[in-house]
């Protein structure tokens, strides 16, 4: 018999309290919450590139199979494909039947690793300006983010180095910056994880979005073995079809074979119907895409150049479609600068306090989303607020 003695209500875990909505997402609510309500809004905070990208077709795909389950690895088809691509960027091996997994983006790659990885207490070093789902998604694996500041080089990451540390993560290319890490910085990298017996994580979910002529350098070019190395990429970010939901991880077959379970008890397998539209459509897809990723990193550079041009310094890069502004005499923080730009100048921007602590004296600037015309006023917008604000 129930007691009628009333009883408090359940909790959710203590864990998720401890948890942040991710900053960059909150904030683009808010905009899109705005432009419904009928406000035009100078987007600079989407973390995604618009291209011109035709309606798909999915005629001619197996009807038998795309609305069904697929192999949880992913579609055999899609994985020899991702794995010649991989190769050929990395110049490492890939084995498509056991180092490989498609997954539902790269963001479930990265949290998938992470839990594979980490037993409580563990202890991951991320670098800032970090990429704001690091963080959590380490807590959310019971274990312990080590941030380091964006002014700290990889030669001294060792000394964040303690008996419990397990990874690095990485972002190469880097968003919010648009960094690249050199070769010299890999293998720095490299000879730390072996020093130490940790995993090296690189997210390299931009590594297409590079200025031409340039040759991105992957962290598996320097590990072919996969003795500690994994590798989190993005075929929606690459290919400017962000919402499909479509990324891969490559790493040991031994590791692998442990994070498949996790798919499996979270996902099943990858969205199926895209999955064979990608594999089908793999070559046609970055033929097309290609040109447009590198107008939008030309575009990132020449509004690099107009910032610098006003006096707003950026941390250096010269990949993706990010820059790292900093706000420089502005008397706002982060959050403030970015609050008072939309309210007064219609512009989103991600404030730079979700990318760390160490970074609350920058906006990220986002160039993938507005014509041309529109990324000139939201820019000149940010040094004139900066201006106003000294």
């Amino acid at each position: 018999m129930f007691s009628e003695t009333p009883l408090l209500p359940p909790r959710h875990s203590s864990l998720l309290d401890g948890i942040s909505e991710a900053s960059s997402i909150r904030l683009n609510n808010r905009i899109y919450e705005l432009q419904e309500a009928g406000r035009d809004i100078i987007t600079l905070s989407l973390g995604e590139a618009f291209f011109d990208i035709p309606l798909p077709s999915f005629e001619g795909l197996p009807a038998q199979k795309i609305h069904h389950y697929s192999h949880s690895r992913g579609v055999p088809l899609l994985r020899e494909k991702l794995a010649a691509y991989q190769q050929e960027i990395s110049t490492a091996p890939v084995d498509a039947a056991q180092e490989i997994l498609v997954t539902a983006g790269s963001k479930a790659a990265i949290y998938m690793a992470l839990t594979a990885l980490l037993e409580p207490g563990d202890e991951v070093i991320i670098p800032e300006p970090l990429w704001v789902s690091y963080p959590d998604q380490v807590r959310l694996a019971r274990a312990v983010p080590v941030m380091t500041p964006w002014y700290e080089s990889v030669e001294e990451f060792g000394a964040r180095v303690t008996p419990r540390t397990k990874a690095i993560i990485v972002n190469n290319p880097h968003n919010p910056t648009g960094r690249r890490l050199s070769a010299d910085q890999l293998r720095g990298l490299h000879r730390l994880a072996d020093q130490h017996g940790l995993f090296l994580i690189a997210d390299e979910a931009y590594h297409e979005f590079v200025p031409a002529g340039e040759r991105f350098v992957s962290a598996l070019e320097h590990d072919p073995d996969k003795r500690h190395t994994i590798v989190c990429n993005s075929m929606s970010k690459n290919y400017g079809i962000s919402g499909w939901r479509i990324g891969y991880l490559v790493a040991g077959a031994s590791l692998l074979s442990q994070i498949i379970k996790i798919q499996q008890h979270l996902v099943t397998c990858a969205p199926t119907i895209l999955s064979y539209y990608l594999a089908e459509h793999f070559e046609s897809v970055l033929e097309r895409t290609r040109p447009q990723i590198r107008r939008v990193v030309e575009t990132r550079n020449r509004m690099g150049r107009l910032l610098a041009d006003r006096g707003v310094d950026c941390l250096e890069g010269d990949a993706t479609f990010y820059l790292f502004a900093s706000l420089g005499g502005s008397k706002l923080n982060s959050d403030d600068f970015a609050h008072e730009l939309l309210v007064r100048h219609g512009v989103g921007v991600v404030p730079g306090s979700g990318y760390g602590a160490s970074c609350d004296r920058f906006v990220r600037i986002a160039v993938g989303a507005e014509s041309e015309e529109r990324l000139i006023r939201g820019v000149s917008a940010v040094a004139t607020l900066i201006e106003e604000t000294r």
